[in-house]
């Protein structure tokens, strides 16, 4: 019994190092990774960090960059840089759990379309279609104007509107994979279909996955940070959205307003997407050779 537990913890490093051997060759997916970590650092010791309160009131209005506030105040004298780091929170939580959110909505369903096809995959498709060509920004104004703007009803409504291209995935996949022999033998040794779908051919599926995880998360900053612009963010937490908006005034008096938290923005959506690079790079089965 100690000996497998040895192979299986032996074969576990020897995948991850031959994993991150791969992936260091991409260069912008290290760097995406690097900056995604120091971002995520910055979200986690937000109140270590941070000057002052979000909300808080600390000088005059529109104060320009300088030693004792770094990126300036806002219109009503809070620091921006305290809040720039305290929004980091709020985009970090919802771009990664809403992407945690859809990524769980199609391991469920993208599975067991592709494993059962017929009626079943038919009427899964036609939901995801349906899903697909909705505008997803306008329905989520929709639904979040109906549910409320706090932050779990945002991360909840993006995921919703987020996981058909995650469902499409493993299904292309699943319908490759269940003729493969691996899950035939899975079938002589009476393996249910539970086990066959989740423990067979899942985790030979889920690569494409993790990458469209990195992917979805970038889309849901963005979509926070627009439902935040438009006034239908989480009016107690600080976000990137909610600082644009009240930036939008004053851009001819004040462009730090602005161009800080947008800066914050494009670096973190950039991180995520260099990284799904990366991933896509170190997980396709067609570059291991390289």
């Amino acid at each position: 019994m100690k000996d497998g537990e040895h192979k299986r913890k032996m074969t576990f490093a020897k995948d991850a190092k031959e994993f991150w051997r791969r992936f260091k060759k991409n260069r912008g997916g290290v760097f995406g990774l690097y900056l995604l970590i120091f971002i995520t650092a910055i979200a986690i010791f937000a109140p270590l960090i941070a000057p002052y309160d979000p909300f808080a009131l600390v000088a005059d209005a529109f104060v320009p960059p300088n030693t004792k506030f770094p990126m300036g105040t806002d219109h009503i004298g809070r620091d921006i840089y305290s809040d720039v780091i305290w929004g980091t929170r709020v985009s970090i939580i919802v771009g990664f759990l809403s992407a945690l959110t859809a990524a769980s909505i199609g391991i469920i369903l993208g599975p067991v379309s592709g494993y059962f096809g017929g009626h079943l995959d038919d009427v899964i498709m036609r939901v995801t279609e349906f899903f697909q060509v909705l505008p997803r920004l306008l329905l989520a104004l929709v639904i979040v104007a109906l549910m409320g703007g706090s932050m779990w009803n945002v991360i909840l409504v993006i995921g919703l509107l987020s996981w058909p291209t995650t469902a499409r995935i493993l299904r292309a996949q699943f319908f490759t994979l269940k003729q493969r022999a691996f899950v035939e033998a899975a079938k002589s040794i009476g393996l249910g279909t539970a086990g066959i779908i989740f423990l067979e051919i899942l985790p030979n599926a889920i690569s494409p996955v993790i990458i469209q995880i990195s992917l979805e998360a970038a889309n849901a900053i963005l979509l926070e940070s627009m439902l935040s612009f438009l006034g239908l963010g989480d009016p107690g937490q600080m976000s990137w959205g909610y600082m644009l908006n009240s930036a939008q005034r004053y851009l001819r008096i004040s462009w730090w307003m602005a161009a800080f938290p947008g800066l914050a923005i494009l670096l973190t959506v950039m991180a995520s997407n260099l990284v799904g690079d990366g991933l896509n790079d170190a997980l396709n089965p067609r570059l291991k050779e390289r």
